[in-house]
């Protein structure tokens, strides 16, 4: 079966990089994505000039996305991101770390501030939240040195407190995408239960999509990627 996370060669300059689930601490299996398993992989690929990541993810460790979104900035070769569904929470931090953003227009963003499970007394809790706010600095930076003069430090932060969730469109115009191509079939691919944690997610993702739709490649994917959910909860500490 298709691994969630994949590196394929296309040529000796050119690369294609797949973020198809969650963004974890640890690896449950080979369908899990880390900071460590990217690093080993993208160093693995040697001098190309360019990699297009494809992502579909809801997001997952906030530490572990920003490390990989730092590995793609600094990467010398040319990155360009396809959104081929959804880049939610820190995947979205990823997608706008590289330097091309592509989605078609059916795709989505969704950007939040991070949150975490947390129990102390009210001490303990005050310094969480001030320690969230620092986390959710390192987002903002990365969003606006993206957008450029398109979003100011005021509405970016807004988006961020109401948890939005951005069409194509909506992320051209604030100046997270650079491009917008046709629609494509390309399925959610995201578990009812990781979607529990957000509050505003759109009617048209919380609806099943028809199997008709789906080749049954495709259909594999969806349920493998929903069977890694409940490990993946467990590990959401500090997650965007």
């Amino acid at each position: 079966m298709k691994k969630f996370w994949e590196v394929k060669q296309l040529a000796n300059e050119e690369a294609d990089i797949f973020i198809f689930g969650e963004i974890v601490s640890f690896k449950w299996d080979d369908t899990d994505t880390t900071a460590a398993s990217f690093q080993k992989d993208l160093k693995s690929l040697g001098e190309v000039s360019q990699i297009n990541l494809h992502i579909n993810s809801p997001g997952g460790s906030v530490f572990e996305g920003i490390a990989i979104g730092n590995m793609l900035k600094k990467h010398k070769a040319h990155v360009s991101a396809h959104v081929d569904a959804l880049a939610a929470s820190i995947a979205s931090v990823i997608v706008a770390s590289c330097d091309e953003v592509i989605m078609p227009e059916n795709s989505m963003l969704m950007i939040h501030n991070p949150w975490m499970i947390s129990m102390g007394n009210s001490k303990e809790l005050r310094k969480t939240a001030d320690d969230l706010d620092k986390i959710a600095e390192s987002s903002v930076v990365t969003y606006l040195a993206k957008a450029g003069d398109k979003l100011t430090e005021e509405k970016i932060k807004q988006i961020m407190d109401e948890e939005t969730w951005l069409s194509a469109q909506e992320a051209y115009e604030y100046g997270l995408c650079d491009a917008i191509e046709s629609s494509n079939r390309m399925a959610a691919s995201v578990s009812e239960k990781l979607f529990e944690a957000y509050q505003n997610v759109p009617d048209e993702l919380l609806r099943p999509t028809p199997k008709a739709n789906l080749p049954e490649e495709q259909r594999k994917e969806v349920i493998a990627n929903a069977k890694q959910s409940k490990a993946l909860m467990s590990d959401i500490l500090g997650g965007l």
